[in-house]
């Protein structure tokens, strides 16, 4: 198991789909076992394939941290590979969320409140799961991030500006990361 580079947002990878996983193998075993390496070393809850340019429907969580203590499932950590949001409900909840590949970057996402969100685990059988809480924001974070948007999209393009200087320096590789990150301009240089 490995501990992987994490892309920044800046990096094309993240803005294109992520293709299907069709067959369990050794190899996609290993890809889930260095992406939970990988979030773990980065104290992240969620860690999509395609941030660490991986173009597959795989991602990563264990949000169990984020729930208070008694709210909210316990499910410890999860792998769902090609996850599809199957219904959204409720409320439209906002919440700060951040990214690992926009590190130090936070910012308030309306989002709604419940999800069905069918996968395949780990094993590759077929799963269902109606959730709602932190569990639910992780899910729908991490899809979108296999469909190639940031949580910067769900901002006003007012927000956006104002978050440009924090995003150059990361961009540029100036921002203090506490875990390796692939800055994009900065490996052109």
């Amino acid at each position: 198991m490995s501990v992987l580079p994490i892309v920044t947002y800046d990096d094309e990878v993240l803005r294109k789909e992520a293709e299907p996983v069709n067959k369990n193998s050794e190899e996609v075993q290993k890809l889930i076992d260095d992406m939970f390496d990988t979030m773990y070393n980065s104290d992240g809850v969620g860690l999509a394939a395609p941030q660490i340019g991986e173009l597959r429907r795989i991602f990563v969580a264990d949000a169990d941290a984020m729930s208070e203590e008694g709210e909210g499932p316990q499910m410890g950590p999860i792998a769902m590979i090609n996850p599809e949001i199957t219904f959204q409900g409720g409320d439209e909840v906002a919440m700060d969320e951040g990214c690992l590949s926009i590190p130090g970057v936070n910012a308030s996402v309306k989002r709604p409140e419940k999800i069905v969100v069918s996968y395949l685990d780990r094993d590759f059988n077929e799963q269902e799961l109606e959730i709602d809480g932190w569990w639910a924001r992780v899910i729908q974070h991490e899809t979108d991030h296999l469909d190639g948007i940031l949580f910067l999209d769900h901002l006003s393009m007012f927000k956006r500006k104002l978050l440009g200087s924090k995003l150059n320096e990361i961009a540029e590789g100036r921002a203090d990361i506490a875990y390796p990150v692939v800055p994009k301009k900065a490996e052109q240089k």
